[in-house]
């Protein structure tokens, strides 16, 4: 509001201080409740090194591969060894080592991974002496405005603080890429390196898990999203979890026709995770890169065209998936058939144990 011609300088500066006087001892009371709470909580968060065998490449008239290392955050969530972060940390990864902020390092195994959601499980056999884990909070009662922090490790910085609001919550489309999934958004700064890590609320519980920005640049630009607690407690603890280790493409309408398939749709098997369900099955992945319709793809791996009872591309394919994992048991078979060398194959997933 514009101030009036006639008012004092003299007047002015003593509303300033006034205000500032006001505004100060919050200020600085905020700024020690967080630092109280990122002392409390920054244990339990973990920097994920993950490394797998890339996809094929041409280079210099030759097929070659490389191995490829990432990173990525993640968050103790329970006394016997389980870490939540985001799928696309880990879900093709080879080998997982989980880094503690006092340097100490361990080998993790991926238990589930839900892709649609980009949220999976890594289990461990024991954190360090004296890391505690953190609760999951009841996000249905985290509001549009409320004060969070996130924890990870941007371009592989472990332990970074970044400070921000919740600024909304979405449920994304049918139609979306994380269709169904309620998705916060926040204004804290977050960046490659930071997916997976956790978003704490003031009271040091974890409202959601970081997953992806929307950005022009490629950085942080002030629209981040984080995968809701509660949707993670549904998916991942309360259901059961399943980690296939498949990383591919959809085939459908005339690429379909082009590839000859015996269906309307099937997917394409580029990579294969070492130790995954898919790759227990025999499900192979891809060895020669080709670009079709713009998009580079490896093929001469399997090609995928019904899970169980649940043919790819037909309605509602992906909960009616879902659906079918949870009526499975441990030691039950699923049968996946497969189009492989012109040859229609049924390999057999043996359902693993669960990690409740």
């Amino acid at each position: 509001m514009p101030l009036p011609d006639s008012m004092p300088m003299a007047h002015l500066a003593k509303r300033c201080v006034l205000m500032l006087s006001l505004t100060l001892p919050c200020a600085t009371a905020l700024a020690a409740q967080v630092s109280d709470l990122f002392a409390k909580v920054s244990p339990s968060v973990v920097v994920l090194h993950t490394f797998e065998q890339g996809s094929p490449k041409f280079r210099d008239g030759e097929i070659t591969t490389a191995s490829i290392e990432g990173v990525g955050s993640g968050v103790l969530i329970s006394e016997d060894g389980l870490i939540l972060t985001a799928a696309h940390v880990v879900h093709v990864a080879d080998s997982v080592h989980v880094e503690f902020q006092d340097g100490t390092r361990t080998l993790g195994r991926v238990l589930a991974s839900d892709r649609d959601a980009d949220i999976a499980l890594v289990k461990i056999e024991r954190a360090p002496e004296g890391v505690m884990s953190v609760p999951l909070a009841d996000s249905d009662a985290v509001a549009i405005g409320d004060e969070i922090i996130v924890i990870g490790a941007p371009y592989g910085l472990g332990h970074t603080l970044s400070v921000g609001h919740i600024s909304g919550r979405r449920v994304a489309d049918d139609d979306d890429l994380f269709a169904g999934t309620e998705l916060f958004q926040t204004d804290a700064a977050i960046n490659q390196g930071n997916s997976g890590g956790p978003l704490f609320t003031l009271d040091g519980e974890v409202a959601g898990v970081v997953s992806h920005i929307l950005s022009r640049s490629g950085g942080y630009e002030g629209m981040g999203f984080a995968v809701s607690s509660n949707t993670v407690r549904k998916l991942l603890l309360e259901q059961r979890g399943f980690w296939s280790g498949i990383d591919g493409v959809l085939l459908e309408g005339p690429i379909a026709m082009a590839f000859n398939l015996p269906a309307t749709a099937g997917y394409l098997v580029e990579r294969v995770a070492q130790g995954s369900a898919a790759h227990k099955a025999g499900i192979r992945g891809g060895e020669l890169p080709i670009s079709i319709a713009n998009r580079e793809v490896v093929i001469g791996g399997d090609v995928i065209l019904q899970v169980g009872d649940v043919r790819v591309g037909s309605e509602g394919a992906r909960g009616r998936l879902r659906e079918q994992l949870q009526r499975l048991a441990e030691g039950d078979v699923l049968p996946v058939r497969v189009l492989r060398a012109g040859e229609v194959l049924t390999l057999e997933i043996t359902i693993p144990s669960a990690y409740r």
